[in-house]
């Protein structure tokens, strides 16, 4: 028993780890978009971020949620995320027309704020897995990645609902649910650690050489394949592609996550804080004009620095404590009023 929690530690830590450092590439990747077109360098470092970090953050995501799918817990999440909708939904869309002045979004309760579409879609995988909790795994992750395969010969735009990416990365949250921690140590030894690492590397170079031939939107997850310009009966076999190279993205990346307990650990179960509010710091450089003196070497630099810095300190308790009602807002009104309807109905 000692042994299985010990086991269980560690593999806590290392998730909170990795979510950790998978927000850095968030908002480092987020902060860089407007350079990609002028310099190649961030244009390659976006295409390896792209590569894997969604991908992995729907795994944790599911691993996670292996805590809390069912029961009072499970419902007690599904409204939290619905809440936290509604809250950073209304925000962003009322700042980008009050205060940031930005055009040709979509700005409806059904088409989820950019960033916004990971909680619509963890909303929808959870339910997807209660839906499918009869089924063995193997039933499980082959109905995902049909689905996944499926959504894109849709004719319809894959922003609505969310539901391109809710399809598009269900596969990884499947695989994050059913992920074993011990058969990772097992073969993630400090060897194969090193060598995953350094393929990792070599991934980011190949990017370099051969990225402008790789069409971002099939990145995203977010499109159809009609809207990515391959029309084809066979266009599906492409997303197969796409999932052969971000799983193997996503195994490499994980050869720079370290087993041990430390800052970064902690920092790691407040990564919601980073991703909720990272779009404000975002938008507001976007519109601030700084951009026009960071299109060079030394400005791409000191962005990702600030990237860093400003996911660190979203990081920290201090803003836990103060944003916490905006950030994490109590759902147990929600809970009473349901137990009272349910009483009178009775």
């Amino acid at each position: 028993m000692a042994g299985e929690s010990s086991l269980a530690a560690r593999g806590e830590t290392f998730f909170l780890n990795l979510r950790f450092m998978l927000i850095v590439t968030v908002f480092a990747g987020n902060a860089i978009e407007p350079l990609i077109g002028t310099l190649s360098g961030m244009h390659s470092l976006y295409l390896w971020i792209f590569s894997f970090h969604m991908p992995l953050f729907v795994l944790v995501t599911g691993y996670f949620a292996g805590k809390s799918l069912t029961g009072a817990a499970g419902r007690k999440v599904l409204l939290q995320i619905g809440l936290q909708y509604l809250i950073f939904q209304t925000l962003y869309s009322a700042l980008d027309v009050s205060v940031f002045r930005v055009s040709n979004i979509h700005h409806s309760f059904f088409a989820p704020y950019l960033l916004l579409w990971f909680l619509a879609s963890h909303a929808c995988w959870r339910l997807l897995m209660l839906g499918m909790g009869r089924w063995s795994k193997a039933a499980q992750i082959i109905f995902a990645v049909t689905a996944g395969v499926a959504v894109g010969y849709l004719q319809l735009d894959g922003v609505w609902f969310s539901i391109s990416r809710t399809f598009v990365y269900l596969p990884f949250f499947v695989i994050g649910y059913h992920f074993s921690f011990e058969a990772l140590a097992r073969i993630y030894t400090k060897t194969v650690k090193i060598a995953a690492a350094a393929a990792s590397v070599l991934l980011l170079l190949i990017l370099g050489m051969l990225g402008s031939k790789l069409p971002l939107g099939w990145l995203y997850g977010s499109m159809t394949y009609m809207q990515l310009d391959a029309p084809e009966w066979y266009a599906g076999v492409y997303r197969l592609g796409m999932y052969g190279l971000q799983l193997a993205a996503s195994l490499a990346f994980l050869g720079w996550v370290p087993y041990r307990l430390s800052r970064m650990t902690d920092w790691g179960r407040r990564t919601l804080y980073v991703f909720l509010l990272h779009g404000f710091v975002v938008r507001l450089a976007a519109v601030s004009g700084i951009y026009t003196y960071l299109d060079n070497a030394a400005g791409a630099s000191a962005l990702l620095l600030c990237a860093v810095s400003f996911t660190v300190l979203l990081a920290q308790p201090a803003v836990k404590r103060v944003l916490h009602p905006l950030v994490e807002p109590s759902v147990d009104w929600m809970i009473t009023l349901q137990r009272a309807a349910l009483r009178r109905s009775l």
